[in-house]
């Protein structure tokens, strides 16, 4: 895997948005469904909920609305506003990677040439 840059954005009290929860929305908007964008991210379906209700507490407007049941069945969408913090996240994703793009280049490429091995290295003895 290439170094790359993941933005995530603190709110305050209210948690943070990053790339994961970006996701979540996007696969909702793909979907219309909250359990679907969950397994799609290997997550259970309360862990996705959980998620949705921060966003949505989070703001002054919800960023997904479900509906229940009925003829037409129960889903989830994304609102227009929760489109437009999923666009805003990602215009600051590619503001930021920009930016730091000749960082980046740089450290990647002062690498080693072969990745270091999941095993662990004790530290050496100290003699007396």
């Amino acid at each position: 895997m290439a170094p790359g840059l993941h933005v995530r954005v603190e709110l305050g009290p209210f948690g943070a948005i990053g790339p994961g929860k970006i996701r979540l929305l996007e696969l909702i908007e793909r979907n219309g469904s909250i359990a679907t964008a969950g397994r799609a991210m290997a997550m259970s379906y309360r862990r996705a909920w959980l998620l949705i209700e921060s966003l949505n507490q989070a703001f002054d407007q919800p960023l997904v609305t479900t509906q229940r049941g009925g003829k037409s069945g129960s889903g989830a969408v994304l609102t227009p506003f929760g489109t437009t913090v999923v666009r805003h996240y990602r215009a600051i994703e590619t503001d930021a990677t920009r930016a730091a793009s000749k960082h980046i280049k740089a450290l990647a490429r002062a690498l080693a040439a072969k990745p270091p091995s999941r095993r662990r290295v004790s530290p050496p003895k100290r003699r007396s």
